[in-house]
């Protein structure tokens, strides 16, 4: 084998089912087996993103806890991101510098996607401690070594701050060392609790998500300090955000992967997918397990149903600025495009023939209707239409005839 592994050898190796499907990730994300991590990560940056990270607040519990019995021990201790980016590596000097062989150090990429099945990397992917032998790591040169690690996470909502990890000798891989990680893990989340209850931050207000017609979706928020504020969205954090706003009771990884693509996601993908959007929105609007809301958001894709609910259909179609995110290609957010547009068809199609006809011309001149058939043929027969508009509806359809001939 060189640069490959294939089923067989998996079979052959007689690893265990979580190892399997891991190592089945990292080939089907192209880790090449015989390289280490990569270091992508400049050493300015890096202290920048050191200093803003939360689990630097936690720090002092971990030297408290296990550096400073690790200085002569054998273990290296590593605390990551949540997106597998080694933060600190202290220890055991000896082992330290012998890690460095194979990148275990502070910059470099430790995700399953960035070097294969790893403790930290695959304790991210899963969300859950677990340990790794040698001969169980996807990477040749990290075979050597072994580790446990354990996700670390926010009390407040859940959300995934980053991992800790022990690396060194085959007694890291023993019970009596994961019973260790655990309770560090469980201290370091307290502590960053009671620091966050110090220190509360309420989550923003008068939130407002804008998602219908052309333009770019957009996150506006309120508040009484800096007034408003108005962000463009990318395309997969607005189908995020309207699918939490139609799902109140929120949503676990798995079904919001499934909503958003049927085949392609993951959830190792959807959880880096909402650290990001976190970024974007504030981390007091988002909570985790499931995901959900934490505060109202107002869209004017409910200011449309609203409208449509209590008959008001010209407003409705003032707010109707055009379809629900026409550039996604999610199929919840096709189904609710759908919904959405059709419901507002009928409302207008049950006034017509007797009702304002300036109802029927208005939905007529949106682009998803200028090939309604149905629609211009009841704006011919309709009673109140002006004889122009009439005639201006039977030479559309004779263009529509002439567009299928």
């Amino acid at each position: 084998m060189t640069g490959e592994v294939d089923a067989a050898y998996l079979e052959a190796a007689k690893l265990p089912r979580v190892i399997v499907e891991s190592w089945q990730r990292s080939l089907a994300t192209g880790v090449n087996p015989d390289c280490g991590a990569k270091v992508a990560t400049a050493a300015g940056r890096l202290t920048a993103l050191r200093n803003a990270h939360p689990l630097a607040e936690a720090l002092p519990v971990v030297r408290r806890l296990l550096v400073d019995h690790a200085s002569d021990s054998g273990v290296a201790v590593a605390i990551t991101s949540a997106d597998g980016m080694i933060l600190w590596v202290e220890g055991d000097a000896d082992v330290c510098r012998k890690a460095t062989a194979m990148n275990f150090v502070p910059g470099a990429d430790w995700s399953e996607r960035g070097a294969g099945t790893n403790a930290p990397g695959t304790a991210l992917a899963l969300d859950r401690e677990i340990q790794i032998r040698a001969c169980e790591h996807f990477s040749r040169p990290v075979q050597r070594w072994n580790c446990t690690a354990t996700p670390l996470h926010d009390r407040r909502n859940g959300e995934l701050l980053g991992s800790l990890d022990l690396t060194g000798g085959a007694s890291v891989a023993s019970s009596q060392t994961l019973a260790l990680v655990r309770a560090v893990a469980l201290a370091i989340e307290n502590h960053l609790a009671l620091l966050t209850y110090t220190q509360p931050q309420p989550p923003p207000t008068g939130a407002r998500l804008t998602v219908l017609g052309p333009d770019r979706p957009a996150w506006e928020t309120t508040d009484d300090v800096s007034g408003p504020r108005r962000k463009t969205l990318t395309g997969r954090h607005a189908d995020i955000l309207v699918l939490l706003i139609r799902h109140p009771e929120g949503l676990s990884a798995d079904h919001l992967a499934y909503l958003l693509d049927e085949k392609e996601l993951d959830v190792v993908t959807i959880r880096a997918e909402m650290s990001r959007l976190r970024k974007v929105i504030g981390e007091a609007v988002l909570a985790s397990r499931p995901y959900r809301l934490l505060t109202t958001v107002c869209s004017d894709m409910d200011d449309v149903i609203d409208l449509l609910r209590s008959g008001d259909l010209h407003a409705a179609l003032d707010r109707y600025t055009g379809s629900l995110l026409p550039r996604s290609v999610s199929p919840a957010i096709a189904r609710l495009r759908s919904e959405l547009s059709a419901s507002l068809r009928e409302a207008v199609l049950s006034e017509s023939p007797t009702g304002d006809p300036r109802l029927l011309r208005r939905w007529l001149d949106l682009p998803e209707a200028r090939d309604d058939r149905q629609g211009w043929r009841t704006l011919i027969d309709h009673r109140g239409a002006a004889a122009c508009i009439r005639a201006e509806a039977r030479g559309h359809l004779v263009g529509l005839d002439a567009d299928l001939a």
